[in-house]
């Protein structure tokens, strides 16, 4: 059995969840605050490169699922994968944070924390099954790709602190699946990389919110 460990708190019951939250992505109004920490040059030059790396990631997502995920069964996006909710749970797959917009409830930091807590959640949980699996190519070209994420992501945390006291990281939480068989295996990929594509359209909404370039281009 192999434990992984990541910042930021989950879920302690393991569930399956992959849930589409656009409703939590409507635009609201922004904090003049966080307004200005974002339309810094730099900020945006981060919020630019993960977005990029989150569309790069997003169109990996198919192609490392069907290298490692052989049974017919399992496809991504298909309704029935919400059959599949009592075997997540017996695996140990915890759910994805929700992602939110920034308001008065939750700060730029948090927000953006909530990114890199889920980014490392779906990280770990890849680690976990990526040496169970026949082909680890793509899942390790994918798992590449979300540490630099969760770099970029990290960046703009530490932007969006300012001067501010930086708030110590909570004490880890293992992410420790049960793979008693291939079967196993195979249901704990799917569902990672299912969740994970579900999480990273989200994360996509958030960046793009955060994006101040179209802006720009509008009024020039």
């Amino acid at each position: 059995m192999r434990v992984f460990y990541l910042y930021g708190s989950i879920a302690k019951h393991a569930v399956l969840a992959i849930p589409c939250y656009m409703a939590a992505f409507a635009r609201g109004a922004p904090l003049p605050e966080s307004s200005a920490q974002v339309a810094d040059q730099q900020f945006q030059g981060v919020v630019q490169r993960s977005r990029s790396l989150t569309q790069k990631i997003l169109l990996s997502i198919p192609d490392a699922h069907e290298s490692c995920v052989h049974a017919e069964a399992l496809k991504l996006d298909s309704p029935q994968n919400a059959k599949l909710a009592v075997m997540a749970s017996n695996i140990g797959i915890p759910s994805a944070p929700v992602l939110r917009v920034v308001s008065e409830s939750f700060s730029l930091e948090a927000v953006l924390r909530n990114v890199s807590e889920g980014l490392q959640l779906h990280r770990a949980l890849l680690r976990s099954v990526s040496p169970r699996l026949q082909n680890k190519d793509k899942v390790a070209a994918l798992l590449a790709d979300i540490k630099d994420l969760i770099i970029q992501i990290n960046k703009m945390v530490k932007m969006a602190n300012g001067e501010a006291a930086v708030q110590p990281s909570p004490s880890p939480s293992p992410v420790v699946l049960r793979l008693p068989g291939e079967y196993d295996v195979q249901v704990a990929a799917h569902l990672s990389l299912g969740q994970l594509q579900s999480f990273g359209r989200d994360v996509l909404r958030c960046l793009r919110s955060l994006d101040r370039s179209g802006e720009e281009e509008a009024e020039s």
